[in-house]
């Protein structure tokens, strides 16, 4: 059913790679993937733009919730049903920040089947061939780590991912804690601001250090995806999101 949309996608990418070469040499496949990403998030931005806007929303509905919360008490459920009601009166989506997310997802399921698969349209697929710095586009970590160790000329390929991400998550946890510090979920009280949420705060500044487990096992090109993506995300929300930030600490204390 999909095999023409892999065909065509296969021969895009051939042909982009082919534009690139005359700079970008052996690399042009790579670089032609990373731009490929960079479409797909220029496409989704203004998703991203009004899940920005969302969450500002919900941020001025903080004293409208906290009436809410001093209304129903300790009884959960009518408590929920008010902020969703009031969510709705507001056409503010709690989850409008996961769209941007999973509309990109096909993209990354087409990269990873179309250097997954040995076969395109009936025919070989030369995609397969296609490098980054002698580390094939369609193998994985563990490739790598048998052609010369973690340092070998296909393993460093792979430490400069690792390094891209580890940074990026370091980037995105200390921005989420600080924002999380400035939009509490949990109330004095003890009670959610933004029921059911509480529990999912503890652990999601750490989701993005998840992405080295997902370079490690995808297939290259996938992994190229996923770390221009996510690089393309950070720098993304933290422009977007700036707003909810606290001022550093240091000019609190200058003022």
């Amino acid at each position: 059913m999909f095999t023409p949309l892999f065909s065509a996608f296969a021969n895009l990418t051939e042909h982009l790679a082919g534009l690139l070469d005359p700079v970008f040499h052996g690399a042009s496949t790579a670089v032609a993937i990373m731009l490929f990403t960079a479409f797909v998030r220029l496409a989704v931005h203004p998703l991203s733009r009004q899940a920005a806007r969302g969450h500002k929303a919900q941020a001025r509905l903080k004293p409208q919730i906290t009436a809410l919360r001093e209304k129903h008490g300790k009884d959960s459920k009518a408590l929920q049903k008010a902020v969703m009601e009031l969510h709705a009166a507001e056409k503010v989506s709690p989850m409008s920040g996961c769209l941007p997310g999973l509309l990109q997802m096909p993209a990354f399921f087409l990269l990873y089947h179309l250097f997954s698969s040995t076969e395109i349209g009936g025919r070989a697929n030369g995609l397969l061939d296609h490098t980054l710095f002698q580390a094939p586009l369609g193998g994985h970590w563990a490739d790598a780590l048998a052609h010369g160790g973690f340092f070998g000329a296909r393993g460093l390929v792979y430490v400069a991912l690792f390094a891209v991400v580890g940074a990026v998550a370091t980037f995105n946890y200390r921005r989420m804690k600080r924002q999380m510090a400035a939009s509490p979920v949990v109330a004095p009280g003890g009670q959610d601001a933004v029921p059911g949420m509480a529990a999912m705060s503890k652990f999601m500044p750490l989701l993005s250090f998840g992405t080295l487990f997902t370079v490690a096992v995808v297939p290259l090109a996938a992994a190229l995806y996923v770390v221009t993506s996510t690089t393309w995300t950070a720098v993304e929300r933290a422009f977007l999101y700036q707003h909810m930030l606290p001022a550093p600490a240091t000019a609190a204390l200058a003022a």
